[in-house]
């Protein structure tokens, strides 16, 4: 509790020292970082001492007690219910405080010995500010999906390395990593969790009053993939042309262009995407042949020992949960799928300067070491490997150390905002960090990018 009270002492100081009584609009932008730091260690060290008071009232409101539940004593069906309208936070929030508080209190044995907490990783991360509540509610709520099955230890050192990879990850990328994090502890609970997606598939498509088509469907990994895959490449065309418009009309001569026009389009990604589908429906009623082109790939890779058991997982580009090592066989029947058998360091691809643009083979092996855009994690059909040293200014080699996958946002924020970009080591098990620019991070902390993110082990 000591440490609790000090980071918040802490973050207070910081605060009143960064502001000093002036308005927030005029903070310069490194200030501004500055305060929203201090506010974020503020909330995770008062979200982590309240975790243990919810965790105790919700001891205290368990159904089997009845009307003595603290919660219905004064006036609340649950402990979540009740903690919502003291603190104001929404039910789903006030369950995660009450499911950290739990996971972290210690417990006790029949005899009255004192036991350490269920998830003790977790409850040090939060104690000393370096996880929040959200990501330490979504860690436990993972790991005690685990079957009793699986080793105790194992579930142990998986704890402990998601709480130091947590840290610094969105809500979307925390999901990421902990389905992954499932599948590596519970390989035998991938296929199940497969089997109901796919029996659960579905799509409806109806016309409503109004005369519009809904179509609303539901798809496993292995069917969902190529659909996916299609619509993302489609789509990721279309983005690049308008990009390519626009930086022809900021050029002095812009030339008479009809591809010009599409700067008045104003459709957004969402109408985007409607329109891709429909061109490719369009488009498969008058052609006996793929609906796809050469350009649309679906990606799925296996390790090696996991392949020739039949007891691991694989991933889809794209598709965020892994399947079983018998769909990964299926799939790589499929002449529109790229099989990658994933063993030791790969070899490393390197043409030199004897090509300007980079082979098929580079491609992939750029999107299998940055799982597609390295910076955002956009998927691999929505990005273009790029030089890291310009390759007619700084005489960039055409090689995989100078390769980067990035979307079109994320490659001129980069060049805009002045970011650096570094690959430390060779072939796919390198790892790609981004240096901010000295006025958005005056330290210039390298940030860890691509596959590398998501990588559990020290």
């Amino acid at each position: 509790m000591d440490d609790l009270l000090g980071l918040v002492a802490v973050a207070l100081v910081a605060l009143r020292a960064r502001v000093s009584g002036r308005a927030v609009a005029v903070l310069s932008p490194g200030e501004l970082i500055a305060v929203n730091d201090a506010f974020g260690a503020l909330r995770r060290a008062v979200d982590a001492a309240y975790a243990p008071v919810a965790g105790e009232i919700a001891r205290q409101s368990r159904p089997e007690l009845g009307k003595d539940s603290l919660a219905k004593r004064h006036g609340h069906r649950t402990a979540a219910k009740l903690i919502s309208a003291t603190t104001g936070a929404s039910v789903p929030d006030a369950i995660k405080l009450v499911t950290v508080g739990e996971a972290t209190a210690p417990g006790m044995s029949l005899t009255g010995e004192m036991l350490p907490a269920r998830r003790p990783h977790v409850a040090d991360a939060l104690a000393t500010g370096r996880l929040s509540v959200a990501a330490g509610a979504e860690i436990t709520r993972m790991l005690d999906r685990v079957p009793p099955r699986v080793d105790p230890a194992a579930v142990a050192a998986m704890e402990q390395g998601l709480v130091g990879a947590a840290p610094g990850l969105t809500s979307d990328e925390l999901r990421a990593l902990l389905i992954r994090a499932e599948a590596t502890l519970d390989p035998d609970g991938v296929e199940q969790k497969e089997r109901e997606l796919r029996d659960a598939r579905y799509l409806i498509v109806r016309e409503d009053r109004a005369g519009a088509i809904l179509v609303d469907g539901r798809f496993a990994p292995e069917t969902g993939a190529p659909i996916k895959a299609a619509l993302d490449d489609i789509v990721s065309g279309m983005l690049r042309r308008r990009d390519d418009t626009h930086r022809r009309q900021g050029s002095d001569d812009p030339g008479d262009d009809p591809a010009d026009e599409a700067l008045a389009d104003p459709r957004n990604v969402k109408q985007l995407y409607a329109d891709a589908l429909a061109e490719l429906c369009r488009h498969a009623l008058a052609c006996d042949q793929a609906p796809t082109g050469p350009s649309t790939t679906v990606i799925v890779r296996i390790n090696l020992d996991h392949l020739e058991t039949g007891a691991g997982a694989g991933t889809i580009d794209g598709i965020t949960r892994p399947v079983s090592a018998g769909t990964v066989r299926r799939m790589a029947a499929d002449a529109q799928v790229i099989p990658v058998v994933l063993g030791g360091d790969s070899e490393i691809l390197d043409w030199g300067r004897a090509k300007r643009l980079f082979t098929p083979a580079q491609k992939l092996a750029t999107l299998e070491r940055d799982g597609g855009c390295a910076c955002c994690g956009l998927p691999p059909s929505m990005t273009v490997v790029h030089h890291l040293r310009w390759w007619a200014r700084d005489r960039g080699r055409t090689d995989l150390a100078n390769a980067i996958a990035l979307c079109i946002a994320c490659h001129h924020r980069i060049h805009d905002d002045g970011w650096d970009i570094h690959i430390d080591g060779n072939g796919t098990r390198a790892k790609v960090w981004f240096i901010p620019p000295p006025w958005l991070d005056p330290d210039r902390s390298p940030r860890l990018g691509g596959n590398a993110r998501y990588n559990l082990a020290a």
